[in-house]
């Protein structure tokens, strides 16, 4: 009979594990194929357009932070996505409306998004400030002057919303600096990703909880018998 239950539980569980398998939606959101599938927007009279930087990294603009070596992303990110070996960059001092975009084609649901953001020591030392927004399906999720934040501190911004229409939703980050030089940003791991129906996540509970006590009934009867 447990033999027949055990059976009934793996196949609960492989039914549910679709829906909660949690995925990225945003492509190329941790910039691990340079700015691939991003779309640079906005004007750039300096000639320092975004760029996909290595972490880690003392080398010169595109390749690194002019410089400064940038840690990989450390901040309590939500992301599904593991920290990899790159991040943009934003540090161009003339931008007016500089942007990294993607749209993204979305069903009906529950969607969470965010990313990380990092303030690089050189670029905050310059006396110019930058204005730093990111607004993800039509969210505010971060709208600040880089000169009020953390500086060489990763920090995570999260949000979430119910999407009643399928459609085309847009992720786009805005850089505007008024001074030549200003400070800069890097930013990583943007996501979107379905938030799981609470019948999922009981069904998985359920599940395991039943596989705990088949165990534990399997233990004891082991014991019994020697």
């Amino acid at each position: 009979m447990s033999k027949f239950l055990g059976l009934a539980v793996g196949a609960a569980l492989l039914a549910a594990s679709p829906a909660l398998a949690i995925t990225n939606l945003v492509s190329n959101g941790s910039f691990e194929a340079g700015l691939a599938n991003w779309t640079i927007g906005g004007n750039d009279g300096q000639n320092f357009p975004p760029v996909a930087i290595f972490y880690n990294s003392a080398s010169a603009y595109p390749i690194g932070a002019f410089g400064e070596s940038v840690p990989p992303d450390n901040s309590v990110s939500l992301s599904p996505d593991a920290v990899g070996q790159r991040a943009a960059y934003f540090v161009t001092d003339l931008a007016r409306a500089q942007s990294l975009s993607q749209t993204i084609f979305l069903t009906p649901g529950r969607y969470e998004f965010g990313f990380s953001a990092f303030a690089p020591q050189n670029g905050y030392n310059n006396a110019g400030d930058a204005r730093f927004q990111a607004t993800i399906l039509g969210t505010s999720v971060a709208n600040y002057l880089v000169s009020t934040g953390p500086v060489r501190t990763w920090q995570a911004f999260t949000g979430q919303r119910n999407i009643q229409t399928a459609g085309l939703y847009t992720v786009n980050f805005q850089f505007d600096t008024n001074l030549n030089p200003s400070k800069d940003i890097v930013i990583d791991r943007v996501y979107v990703a379905a938030v799981p129906e609470p019948a999922s996540w009981a069904m998985l509970l359920a599940g395991f909880g039943l596989v705990g006590l088949m165990r534990r009934r399997s233990h004891s009867a082991t014991v019994v018998s020697a």
